[in-house]
């Protein structure tokens, strides 16, 4: 593993640094209290999915298809489900009970049922009867997708490693702490019945904290953009409330959340809207604040004459330009992960004003359009921070003495003469009447070694 060639951010003077732990410590002790005072204690309510169906690998040992036999006359014009795949699959069972043993399924028929093959991994589920629990039928379930998931994820992490280094190393770690709050805190608080738009602000703030400060280093740069990401957070929330609420917003726009509702009907499903809003514009937000305190920290670094005004404006345009690319991101992200049921509404009959303002396209507009101005507000605050953060590190670590000089003004009809007017001392080369030796390049100039800087 090669070493990190990144240019760490400079070290920002002592009276910097005290306001900075004087303000991000006391935000991020109250997350941590928050995140102790709602995390789940085994109090998580029992869902009513029912008995959980037996599921064991297998591999499949022989494929027999068949025709498959006549079926009664439907309605003319009514489509037929499923391609008419019939026969029979044997599978040797790997694990479980009957590991070892051979088991008959019939072929998998219907929508997205599994093709399978001679040498397959499977996942098979036996199914008992309930009037004769010795009576038992197997089927294929799915296909196993360990294996290359295993291998994606290998190659996944390879990459970020071989390019990032130590920091692709760091990101790796601040990408498996933000799975490990989602799994242990967010999802469980919520399922356990607490207000999901507290448990979501509360689990972004503490992802946030963690993953910024392992993957950047605990530096003023990555304090300004905790800050930044942080006011941007509260605001989102705010404004997610105020839409969601004019809009009037129930949060079963989906079929994923009434069925949730039949599991766990104390969830609120309205505040898990909410949730699902502040938590999706945490990974944009982290992106905006980090590329802007990194900008003006640059901008700094390259030209040291700038004011905390010019490094504002300065930063604020690469802001935009980060701005207009990253809205088309979050909207087309959002129609990628809906896009069967978007498919599914271009079908449907009602007029356009109707199908946009369905519950379902109303809740996506709404979560599109709150991220967008959470990233929005996100640019002037954090860029306004580092602005303020980097220029009062640079007046304090500078001395006047040690501040670089002014290049004096030149006239500019002096500098044109200069140009133009001919070099004495050095007849011109091409006179065939000279008897010295021509002139090399350094004779030309009295002093080859000294900067012009001076005279310009």
């Amino acid at each position: 593993m090669g070493s990190d060639h990144t240019r760490p951010a400079p070290s920002a003077p002592p009276r910097v640094r005290r306001i900075l732990v004087m303000t991000v410590v006391p935000l991020f002790v109250a997350t941590v209290v928050a995140a102790a005072l709602l995390w789940p204690r085994g109090d998580s309510p029992q869902s009513d999915g029912g008995a959980d169906v037996p599921r064991y690998p297998g591999t499949v040992t022989r494929v027999v298809t068949e025709p498959c036999p006549p079926t009664p006359s439907s309605p003319e014009g009514t489509p037929r489900v499923g391609d008419g795949r019939c026969g029979t699959v044997d599978v040797r069972v790997d694990d479980g009970p009957s590991a070892g043993q051979q088991v008959r399924t019939p072929v998998p028929d219907g929508p997205g049922a599994p093709r399978v093959e001679v040498g397959d991994e499977i996942i098979l589920v036996e199914l008992t009867d309930p009037t004769d629990p010795t009576i038992s039928n197997w089927n294929i379930a799915e296909h196993q997708r360990g294996t290359p998931l295993l291998w994606l994820a290998v190659v996944f992490a390879a990459a970020i490693v071989a390019f990032g280094r130590w920091r692709g190393l760091a990101a790796l770690a601040g990408l498996a702490a933000s799975f490990a709050i989602l799994l242990t805190f967010v999802l469980p608080g919520i399922g356990a019945g607490k207000s999901p738009l507290l448990v979501a602000v509360v689990g972004a703030a503490l992802i946030m904290f963690v993953v910024l400060y392992l993957t950047h280093g605990v530096t003023a740069q990555t304090s300004v953009a905790v800050l930044g990401t942080l006011g941007s957070l509260v605001l989102t929330g705010v404004l997610a409330t105020i839409a969601t609420a004019a809009a009037h917003l129930t949060g079963f726009g989906s079929e994923e959340a009434t069925t949730l509702s039949m599991f766990q009907g104390d969830v609120d499903l309205h505040g898990l809207l909410l949730a699902g809003i502040i938590i999706g514009s945490l990974g944009v937000l982290d992106d905006v604040t980090v590329t802007q305190a990194a900008t003006v920290t640059e901008l700094a670094h390259a030209n040291p004459g700038l004011t905390r005004l010019q490094l504002y404006r300065a930063a604020t345009r690469v802001g935009r330009a980060h701005i207009a690319s990253t809205v088309n991101t979050i909207v087309l992200a959002y129609a990628g992960a809906s896009l069967p049921l978007l498919l599914l509404l271009t079908a449907d009959a009602r007029p356009i004003g109707q199908i946009l303002t369905s519950e379902f396209l109303a809740q996506e507009i709404v979560r599109s359009a709150v991220a967008t101005l959470g990233l929005i507000a996100a640019v002037p605050l954090t860029t306004g921070l580092a602005a303020v953060v980097t220029a009062a590190g640079r007046t304090d670590a500078t001395s006047p003495a040690d501040a670089p000089a002014p290049r004096p003004q030149t006239d500019r009809a002096e500098a044109l003469a200069a140009l133009i007017s001919p070099r004495t001392g050095h007849p011109d080369e091409s006179d065939p009447t000279r008897t010295s030796p021509p002139s090399t390049a350094a004779d030309r100039w009295p002093e080859p070694n000294r900067s012009t800087d001076t005279t310009w």
